[in-house]
């Protein structure tokens, strides 16, 4: 169902089936820092807890080896690890890309410039600041789109490359009074046809209690690819 940019980035090229109820250990030199112990279950496929090797030292872990998913969390508290909260993955279908790249943008809604600046500042002056915060749009990010009315920007979402790979990161806000007619899903479409021509993969990311962005990215063509989490950062 997803690309192989997907399923490459997030999979281990050799992964070992594990049975149900467990999470198979993978060890990767080279994550970052700040990313040293990530856990990924998958809607469709095993459950992984990547690790960097000292942190794999550090619980007593090897790769390939298989934990059971009720005695995770308490392992990692053993040690230390917290983990910040889940985040769900969605993904458009490999099948559904050229549709997507293809899709005209409906009238209203276009790609943001520096141009826009002031029309972007009002918009952020009207948006919470919380959900701003969550959301993490931004002019200047890689790609930026949003949709008017009434020369009012009332939805916008913004990309990024995540991680130095070909997946883009996306985030999307609606200004509350605006909500509910459709705007962001036409602004989530309009920027991942983009990013598409321009030989990205739209990744959305939201957090597992948000009810609501869920139901945004299903509504946009989006389908959950798994539930990600990762280690707290200092």
């Amino acid at each position: 169902m997803f690309s192989p940019s997907v399923t490459q980035y997030w999979l281990p090229a050799d992964p070992v089936p594990g049975g149900a109820g467990s999470v198979q250990v993978v060890i990767d030199p080279s994550m970052a820092a700040d990313r040293s112990v990530a856990v990924l279950h998958l809607v469709e496929g095993p459950s992984l807890l990547t690790l960097t090797p000292g942190r794999a030292r550090h619980l007593g872990l090897s790769s390939g080896q298989a934990v059971r998913v009720g005695d995770l969390a308490p392992r990692l508290a053993a040690a230390g690890i917290r983990l910040n909260g889940p985040d769900s993955l969605f993904y458009l279908p490999a099948t559904d890309h050229e549709a997507v790249r293809r899709e005209p943008s409906p009238e209203g809604t276009r790609q943001l410039t520096p141009d826009d600046h002031e029309a972007f500042a009002l918009f952020t002056g009207q948006a919470p600041a919380a959900e701003l915060d969550e959301a993490f749009v931004e002019l200047d990010h890689w790609l930026a789109f949003g949709t008017f009315r009434g020369g009012l920007l009332v939805a916008a979402a913004s990309m990024y490359p995540w991680r130095e790979t070909r997946l883009a990161d996306l985030g999307v806000i609606t200004l509350p009074a605006e909500r509910g007619r459709g705007y962001a899903r036409r602004t989530v479409r309009a920027i991942s046809s983009m990013a598409l021509q321009l030989g990205y993969e739209p990744q959305y990311r939201c957090q597992r209690d948000n009810t609501a962005s869920a139901a945004l990215a299903e509504s946009a063509g989006f389908v959950r690819f798994g539930e990600w989490d990762v280690v707290e950062k200092d």
